[in-house]
């Protein structure tokens, strides 16, 4: 249907005449009249009764014009985004992020990220690494936050993050004191690993594996949080990821280096058939930011 058949029924209905809605709309009086015609035509339907150089709306025009008047609405609206698009500010952000970067350090983010864009709504997904991969490969998302190594292609992988897992005990163990930790110090007491199918779980398995020492775990989650808080429960000692520890500080827990270093190599995730644009791009920006200022916080 030709918008401007709609255009010339909503202008005669708002003015009352054809000659005071040719004015508005800045046409001659016999081209809305020509417009009115064709849209009854396709219409089949009458919508004015026409007596000696009046018209009159019928009961079908009013409910055409209900109709019509949503459909401004909407237009409206959409002109309202095109002019926000056209600033760079895109009306939704869709991310997705491994546990340890969504559950404090993105919410950090964002609380700065709404000051700047107010009207652009964030969507967090919060699932492991192999879905956000998966999820950026098929499009779905702006930006993800995951674990290396990828296996999947369609997207653009940069280092977002390989700063090191750091050993956390409670505050008054027997570790507490030291200066620095290796596998052999925590062998002799209830070890909290990550999962054998997770990144982290075979990295640290190898860490002890190659200085000799034998790797039994007393208990297993795959997040970081869960691990954390079981330290701060005085349960046993356990390696966490670099942002987990520093977000999460607690005088419970004592936070000390590792060696051999293990890298938590975190990738930034940005779908090829996804465009940027400035909202986007300014929360990059406060990303890059506080991740710069949490890791300053790290032991050394």
């Amino acid at each position: 249907m030709n918008i401007l058949y709609l255009s010339a029924f909503r202008a005669i209905m708002l003015t009352g005449t054809v000659s005071a809605a040719a004015e508005l709309l800045g046409r001659s009086q016999p081209a809305v009249s020509r417009l009115l015609d064709k849209l009854e035509r396709e219409l089949g339907v009458a919508l004015f009764e026409r007596r000696r150089g009046l018209i009159t709306p019928t009961s079908v025009a009013q409910l055409l014009l209900d109709e019509i008047e949503r459909a401004y609405v909407s237009l409206d609206s959409l002109k309202s985004f095109a002019a926000r698009v056209a600033e760079g500010e895109s009306s939704r952000i869709l991310t997705a992020a491994m546990p340890a970067l969504a559950l404090q350090f993105l919410p950090r983010v964002l609380g700065e990220f709404r000051k700047e864009w107010p009207n652009t709504k964030v969507l967090m997904n919060v699932t492991l690494s192999v879905k956000v991969e998966e999820w950026a490969a098929s499009q779905q998302i702006d930006l993800g936050l995951a674990e290396t190594p990828f296996r999947r292609s369609g997207f653009r992988a940069e280092t977002f993050s390989d700063f090191p897992y750091v050993a956390a005990v409670p505050a008054g163990h027997p570790l507490a004191g030291k200066a620095r930790l290796e596998p052999a110090d925590l062998a002799d007491f209830p070890f909290i690993s990550w999962a054998p199918f997770t990144s982290a779980g075979q990295l640290v398995a190898q860490a002890f594996r190659s200085c000799g020492v034998k790797h039994e775990p007393a208990y297993e989650t795959n997040v970081s949080a869960a691990t954390y808080e079981m330290v701060k429960q005085g349960i046993g000692v356990a390696l966490i990821d670099p942002y987990t520890a520093v977000a999460g500080l607690d005088e419970r827990v004592r936070l000390i280096p590792f060696s051999p270093a293990i890298p938590f190599n975190v990738g930034l995730l940005r779908p090829e058939s996804r465009p940027a644009n400035r909202a986007l791009e300014a929360l990059l920006d406060l990303m890059a930011a506080e991740r710069d200022r949490l890791m300053t916080r790290l032991p050394r």
